[in-house]
């Protein structure tokens, strides 16, 4: 047995002896002292703390320390161990009473209870498992401690005067800056409906199978089939001023499937379509191709369901590089392989946007836009101030307008000059704020509004009539909002009009925005009687800036859908054939790889081709038909009896009269009567 475990036995405490000249030995212990008290060295070779006052010789560090320096002892697991300390003191001094074998205090002296050696032991095994887990996590910490950040703020605190701190992350971010929460849309529909109604037993489904990664844009499903990697993957192309430019990029074997693809969009058959996803169930152009002609036979889940599973595919693909949030993300629309990531996005935002998801919508449409925000492929900026209005999200459509109407002049298109003053004016309606706050939003939203009125007369009359208010006498015959103001305005202001009237005028049917609107109508009539040169100049703005709209408007406009916009669109967009999966591609586009030609049935002169063409669009000859064709799925035999009962129909419509054959019939029908 130790000489330790015989002086505690005795109740006695190394550092209680009294002083004398042996105890100025700093010499070593014995082997069984030093595995009993563990090294007599700290971190670095230094001697444990007051092992240097009077010279004591001191082999555990906790020996020295008073009942008043145990009370605020070291920070374990980020708190104090009060608790602990005071009851192993409590404890300890009970026992000692009852046993008896504890020695009077005397002056001068400390006198430290036996029990203390046993809370020392506990807090070293504390300390232990403390040092090790900070250890083990990467954390330096001396002495149980808090960490060295901490420290330092401490003494920044005390020391030094307060020093402005950076400004809040949500200042700093940028304008198209994404969320990753608000791409859930369940996360808005929580806030209206709760999780239990939301989620139901989703979440137990969901767990059946294993898929490969997490993903932002979509939940994968049970229902769906299992995933194997189609061939789709993303590279990083350059970086440059802080951008990073990005491409898809399609296999071999993904680019005979999309060989494949084109050639079932061509039989104008979505059953070949089906066949090809049964092969390649995650081939993007298919399942958004697929999506919309779900979407036309009234199938609404299944049609987005099919988009989710194309975003999720895409999503599968990302460069580890690519981020969704930071805004410094580019593809360029040009590359045919990147449409689809545009074209899938576009089709997700619409389906939240029916489902009640704004917020959700608003997100989506900013990475639609963040995409690329110079360009724009898909004409963005005409439906952001929507959304952001439907989301109630004013201060960041405020936001936008502000910091972009220098150099993209938001304020030459009809839904930015007129929605900025419509998000101010319901701005000014919220009680929550303070009373001068108000009045400037009030203030600046009346001033805009006349500015838009001004720029814009022919939006008036219109949108009275979508919100059913008959406007008075001298508002409907005055001749700067009267019919000559919609009736002179260029084809592409039209169509802006159309446009944003046939997505946004619901908003404007409050009867509080119906009384500032008109308040402010008959100020802009005022103006105009008086001859004011704003009027004048905005009627030469207007003339020379809509001559003709840009393709990517006009893309924007079929993916809308607006039947008002789209009657508006010029005859030479009309008579192109739009396909579903890339509308109006753009004149400059940029294509890897090119598909292999077919033979054409007009190249050989092949009249009987072109017969049963025409009576059968997925009829095909042998000779152009490509190796393991779009159709692959399909007997030929089956096509073939197709063909023939085609024929016997067509053949069965045909009758041979002579000239004699009426006053027969005529005849015999005038023998029936009798």
């Amino acid at each position: 047995m130790s000489r330790r475990a015989l002086r505690r036995l005795r109740g006695e405490q190394r550092g209680q002896e009294p002083l004398g000249p042996g105890a100025l030995q700093f010499g070593f212990c014995d082997d069984d002292d030093a595995e009993e008290d563990g090294p007599k060295r700290g971190p670095g070779g230094r001697r444990p703390r007051g092992a240097e006052k009077e010279g004591v010789r001191v082999n555990n560090r906790f020996e020295l320390i008073n009942i008043e320096d145990l009370e605020e002892g070291p920070v374990v697991n980020g708190e104090r161990p009060d608790s602990l300390l005071t009851d192993a003191v409590v404890s300890g001094s009970k026992r000692r009473s009852q046993s008896g074998s504890a020695e009077p205090k005397k002056d001068g002296e400390v006198a430290v209870p036996l029990e203390q050696s046993n809370a020392s032991g506990k807090l070293r095994k504390k300390k232990k498992k403390q040092k090790n887990k900070r250890n083990s996590t990467g954390e330096t910490s001396e002495n149980g401690l808090e960490d060295i950040d901490r420290i330092l703020e401490r003494i920044e605190d005390s020391s030094g005067p307060h020093r402005p701190g950076p400004p809040p992350l949500s200042s700093r971010k940028h304008v198209l800056y994404v969320e990753h929460r608000h791409l859930n849309p369940d996360t808005e529909l929580k806030r209206y409906f709760g999780a239990r109604a939301v989620l139901g037993e989703q979440r137990p489904r969901q767990r059946q199978r294993v898929y490969p990664k997490c993903t932002w844009l979509t939940t994968p499903k049970s229902t769906w089939p299992r995933y194997t990697k189609p061939g789709l993957s993303m590279r990083l192309l350059e970086s440059k001023k802080g951008l990073s430019c990005f491409v898809f990029e399609h296999s071999e074997e993904y680019q005979q499937t999309q060989h494949k693809f084109l050639a079932a969009v061509e039989s104008m058959e979505p059953n070949n379509i089906v066949v090809l996803l049964q092969t390649s169930p995650y081939h993007v152009d298919s399942l958004l191709q697929l999506s919309d002609a779900c979407r036309f036979q009234d199938d609404q889940e299944m049609a987005r369901d099919l988009v989710e599973r194309a975003l999720y595919s895409m999503e599968c693909a990302f460069h580890p590089l690519f981020s969704l949030t930071s805004g410094a993300c580019r593809l360029d629309y040009r590359r045919p392989e990147n449409r689809s990531f545009y074209l899938a996005l576009y089709k997700q935002m619409s389906f939240l946007e029916k489902r009640g998801c704004p917020r959700t919508a608003l997100e989506y449409c900013k990475l639609i836009l963040s995409l690329e925000p110079d360009e724009d492929p898909l004409c963005m900026l005409l439906l952001v101030d929507h959304l952001a209005l439907r989301a109630r999200n004013y201060e960041y459509l405020i936001r936008l307008f502000q910091e972009w109407e220098a150099h993209r002049n938001l304020s030459q298109l009809p839904n930015f000059a007129f929605s900025v003053p419509l998000a101010y004016f319901l701005l000014s309606q919220q009680a929550d704020l303070p009373e001068q706050e108000l009045s400037s939003a009030r203030e600046k939203a009346s001033f805009l509004v006349r500015q838009a009125l001004t720029m814009f007369p022919g939006v008036l009359m219109p949108l009275l009539e979508y919100c059913s208010v008959r406007p008075d006498a001298a508002v409907a015959n005055h001749r700067f909002f009267g019919p000559d103001a919609e009736i002179s305005q260029p084809p592409a202001l039209s169509q802006l009009v159309s446009l944003y009237l046939g997505r946004s005028h619901f908003l404007w049917k409050e009867p509080a925005i119906m009384s500032w609107l008109e308040e402010n109508v008959r100020e802009v009539l005022q103006a105009v009687d008086a001859g004011d040169p704003a009027v004048e100049e905005c009627e030469n703005r207007r003339k020379v800036l809509y001559q003709r709209a840009p393709r990517n408007i006009h893309r924007h406009v079929v993916l809308s859908e607006i039947k008002e916009a789209v009657a508006a669109l010029p005859p030479d967009v009309t008579a192109q054939s739009v396909m579903g999966f890339d509308p109006l591609p753009p004149v400059d586009s940029i294509s890897s790889y090119t598909r292999p030609e077919r033979l054409s049935p007009v190249s050989h002169g092949n009249t009987i081709a072109l017969f049963f063409r025409s009576l059968l669009p997925s009829y095909t000859m042998e000779g152009e038909r490509p190796e393991d064709g779009g159709a692959e799925g399909l007997d030929r035999s089956q096509g073939l009896n197709r063909l023939m009962l085609a024929v016997r129909d067509m053949m069965a419509t045909f009758h041979f009269h002579d000239l004699e054959a009426p006053h027969e019939d005529r005849a015999e029908g005038d023998g029936e009567w009798d």
